[in-house]
């Protein structure tokens, strides 16, 4: 037999014995988890007000459409008319407890049991306060607050207070996410040594929310490490289970700005720009061809009046601006290292120029590693030389929610937390959110000088 052939035999012997192996560990279990024991069925529904009603207040409210055994909108504040009437027609909020800002709601006695802070990033300090103050049970929208100051401030609030607090950390809720911890948890595979975790934002989705968007300027709002990744953040520490020590963090903003602009793009989209046919960012493509993320525009439901009414937003509003004409700053690309105790090291990647959007982990331990993309999850241990692999399955009665399945996740924690007045069902805590957050302002800190800086609570 000659070379080649040897070579071929061998190639086909191989494979053969690869197809196999994998055969025998291709069964993919599927991620489920009973219901929680310590959840009760729930003799009146929580109340609760909603400030802010958009994208993420109305993310909550189809909780308690869903769900009106357990929770009831009877409050709202929301300064922008359409929807203010949309969220109350919506939940039968009566006029008496309809409020065009955050402060209205506490000119008047409490009326609820819990308030829900959906407001924009820079309004979340002062509702946050004065609920607890008022004995009001806090669920509060991520991030915090784009202060560190004013995250500590909550923090000692929250601390000298009596009520409930929980933080919008959603992937925990996950049961991908869950399934994750557990197996990191478990000890089966040795000790932790590092994590590497990517979040990709989606182009379209960078392009939406932080050029054109609310998030597009940082100091006006959050730093896109708070802003988008307050979440990965958190999932890391979650899953090192032990503080973050120091952060090495470096990105910026390299594509969206002016010197990028192509020949014949206008201010923009509908201004007869030369290029936006083939541009992938074109507004006329995502919010009227397409209809994507269109919630924010606040344009009618009916179909015929929708298409006008797009059209008009893109001619007024940042909506309807060039991307590289926008005048943001939040970087594209962002790398950051992590060191948590007990060596166990951990990077993270914030990518805008992915054509998917989701979250990538790999977590490495000594006697084994674990790979999720944010779908199926593959354990190898290196001593048995085994894979398995799991899916997550879509969490009944969750079909409704966001984040799969972790925003209708969250309100189910919380209410059952609130409705028992246990924090202890909380699964995370006021304090590891706040950590979390530190890890992020930290991480911005670094970028920006150049130089690695220390994490620790109270910093």
């Amino acid at each position: 037999m000659n070379r080649r052939n040897i070579l071929k035999t061998l190639g086909l012997s191989a494979g053969a014995t690869m197809i196999g192996s994998n055969a025998l560990s291709s069964d993919i279990q599927e991620i489920s988890f009973p219901p929680n024991p310590d959840y009760i069925a729930l003799a009146v529904p929580v109340t609760a007000i909603v400030l802010g009603a958009g994208n993420r207040g109305n993310v909550y409210g189809r909780y308690a459409l869903a769900f009106p055994n357990e929770v009831k909108m009877v409050g709202v504040a929301e300064p922008i008319p359409f929807r203010n009437e949309k969220f109350a027609k919506s939940h039968g909020v009566t006029d008496a407890h309809r409020f065009k800002t955050w402060e209205d709601v506490f000119k008047v006695p409490k009326f609820a049991d819990a308030v829900i802070i959906s407001t924009p990033d820079t309004l979340h300090h002062g509702p946050a306060l004065k609920a607890l103050e008022m004995g009001y049970h806090v669920l509060i929208e991520k991030p915090i607050s784009p202060s560190m100051k004013e995250c500590l401030e909550i923090l000692a609030a929250a601390k000298k207070s009596k009520s409930i607090i929980a933080v919008c950390h959603v992937l925990r809720y996950t049961n991908y996410f869950r399934k994750l911890k557990e197996i990191c948890d478990a000890g089966t595979l040795g000790t932790m040594m590092s994590i590497n975790h990517l979040e990709g934002i989606e182009y379209v989705h960078m392009a939406h929310s932080y050029v054109r968007g609310n998030w597009h300027e940082s100091a006006k709002t959050n730093p896109i490490i708070l802003a988008k990744s307050c979440h990965d953040l958190d999932i890391m520490r979650w899953l090192a289970n032990k503080p973050a020590k120091s952060v090495s963090a470096y990105g910026n903003l390299k594509w969206f700005k002016a010197e990028n602009a192509p020949a014949g793009s206008t201010e923009r989209c509908v201004e007869g720009c030369k290029v936006e046919r083939e541009c992938p960012f074109s507004a006329i493509k995502v919010y009227y061809e397409q209809r994507k993320r269109i919630h924010v525009l606040d344009v009618p439901e009916d179909p015929a009046l929708q298409g006008p009414a797009i059209l008009e937003k893109l001619k007024t509003s940042n909506y309807g601006r060039c991307v590289y004409r926008m005048n943001n700053d939040q970087p594209d690309h962002y790398t950051s290292i992590y060191q948590f105790d007990e060596g166990i090291l951990a990077t993270f990647g914030l990518e805008a120029f992915t054509g998917w959007e989701a979250r990538k982990t790999r977590v490495m331990f000594s006697m084994g590693e674990v790979v999720g993309d944010n779908d199926l999850i593959e354990v190898t241990d290196f001593r048995t030389k085994q894979t398995t692999r799991w899916r997550a399955s879509e969490q009944k009665d969750f079909n409704n929610s966001g984040h799969g399945g972790g925003d209708f996740g969250l309100m189910q924690n919380f209410v059952q937390a609130v409705a028992q007045n246990k924090p202890e069902l909380l699964t995370s805590t006021i304090e590891a959110s706040i950590e979390s957050h530190i890890m992020g302002f930290m991480a911005e800190e670094s970028r920006k000088s150049g130089r690695s800086e220390t994490i620790q609570l109270g910093n």
